[in-house]
């Protein structure tokens, strides 16, 4: 098999294409060994499979999150509503404890589900595969859910370094 050739960018011009795929945003929720919530906002999230289902999300290695999501069996992916911008914005810079004043309920698993997350996955951390700067984590679904009132609400979507709402054309 032929191995792909070098780069004929730089990195400035690959994070500018990149940023004009429009991507949902969601918030990765679990827990620690010693019972602390965990949550990263993550807009790397695609399905995989209907069969089992699967879904996929990436992380940095270098995240400060990256063990405890590494060593645990489940964690939940929560689908963020454009009206969930400063949950977004708080799990992707506050320091500290990021679920406080955060209104949530555990799941089957006893991971965090956020409340009024326009959907979410309840996922066992099926496989993890080490590419490049990041880790793939393909989760099997074993519940999922969408907010009651789906129909009238809309996504959260990052392009072009901006958020965005996102309405049917």
């Amino acid at each position: 098999m032929k191995r792909a050739s070098p780069p004929n960018f730089d990195p400035s011009a690959f994070k500018q294409a990149l940023s004009q795929f429009a991507t949902g945003v969601t918030v990765i929720t679990t827990r620690a060994a010693s019972g602390q919530l965990i949550g990263i906002t993550a807009s790397s999230f695609n399905s995989v499979s209907l069969s089992p289902p699967l879904v996929l999300w990436s992380l940095a290695t270098r995240s400060a999150s990256m063990p405890v999501f590494r060593a645990n069996s489940h964690y939940v992916i929560n689908v963020l509503a454009s009206t969930q911008l400063d949950l977004c914005k708080r799990f992707a810079t506050v320091k500290g404890d990021r679920f406080e004043g955060v209104s949530h309920a555990a799941g089957d698993s006893g991971m965090p589900v956020l409340d009024g997350a326009l959907a979410w996955f309840e996922c066992h951390n099926r496989s993890r595969y080490e590419e490049g700067d990041h880790v793939i984590f393909v989760g099997e679904v074993e519940r999922c859910g969408v907010h009651e009132n789906a129909a009238d609400m809309l996504p959260l979507v990052f392009q072009s370094a901006q958020f965005h709402g996102l309405k049917p054309l």
